[in-house]
């Protein structure tokens, strides 16, 4: 067996959390229309043949704002390290922006080989993908350039055979049957914490986190779920659950369907929301909200 562990890195919304449910075959990653959807690192497991590629999805690199910020650029820094490659992925703009360049220079002091992924071509013209090409080169000499369509799943098997030639000889890290190392109460919060994101506007979704605080099942294969949604602000948390409770019912009847294509059986879930102040901006409450170093 070869495995190769691949740190995927780039600006918010620039697709990598698309890009590696789309290569996983599974959603392990939530996704969303906003920036910073993703916080923590998650492990995608890729089987080809005789190698295993371990895909590390990293949140957004950008100027933080809070604690919360802080730790989120962190995890994108410490995954430069320590892997076989890191994959650079961006949008199919014909110029290296100021978060790129940062990214670039960590990549150069890494000394780790490197892939060019530019994702988002069906929205361009296939000749301007050359001056992108062209603004990179000058930049960085990247092992490979891949474009892909990660959304339409264009290109991706070139991407997989090139990423596979930066595995070692070794066991495989994770089981033929295990596409993440999320837990299923991690999952569980995450899906319901997308739903949040998709349904709310603003700054509210980004003030959020989701703690699954029961979980059980029942002899009848039924699971149990008790979620408590915490927010910022008695404001938000009047807007997260809205109405006579139409938008909690909403983002609850929203996450249990896709909660139930996950774990393959009916779901009963009771949804709460907790107002916990500035939690984004305490070292502690960022911590007992499941973002560790």
């Amino acid at each position: 067996m070869k495995t190769a562990m691949i740190a995927i890195v780039g600006r918010p919304n620039v697709g990598k959390s698309t890009l590696t449910n789309a290569l996983v075959g599974e959603k392990v990653a939530i996704v969303t229309p906003k920036p910073q959807t993703t916080r923590n690192r998650i492990f995608g497991v890729v089987n080809s043949g005789d190698t295993q590629i371990v895909l590390m999805d990293t949140p957004g690199f950008h100027k933080a704002r809070t604690r919360l910020g802080d730790y989120m650029v962190k995890v994108v820094n410490d995954s430069v390290a320590g892997v076989d490659a890191v994959a650079l992925m961006i949008e199919p703009v014909p110029s290296v922006g100021t978060q790129e360049q940062i990214l670039i220079e960590k990549i150069k002091q890494s000394g780790v080989p490197s892939v060019l992924i530019i994702n988002k071509i069906d929205t361009v013209k296939k000749e301007s993908i050359l001056n992108v090409i062209q603004a990179y080169a000058q930049a960085h000499e990247f092992d490979s350039v891949i474009p892909v369509s990660a959304k339409r799943a264009d290109g991706l098997s070139v991407l997989v055979d090139e990423l596979k030639k930066f595995a070692q000889e070794g066991p495989q890290l994770f089981p033929d049957d295990m596409v993440t190392d999320q837990p299923e109460r991690q999952i569980i919060a995450e899906i319901v914490r997308e739903k949040l994101l998709i349904a709310l506007d603003r700054e509210v979704p980004h003030g959020t986190a989701v703690e699954v605080t029961k979980f059980s099942e029942r002899d009848n294969g039924i699971i149990d779920l008790d979620v408590t949604i915490y927010c910022e602000k008695a404001s938000h948390k009047g807007i997260i659950i809205g109405k006579h409770g139409a938008m909690l019912k909403k983002i609850g009847e929203m996450a249990r369907k896709d909660i139930e294509e996950f774990m393959g059986a009916k779901v009963f879930m009771q949804t709460w929301v907790k107002v916990k102040e500035n939690w984004r901006d305490s070292v502690g409450q960022i911590r007992n909200m499941g973002y560790v170093e």
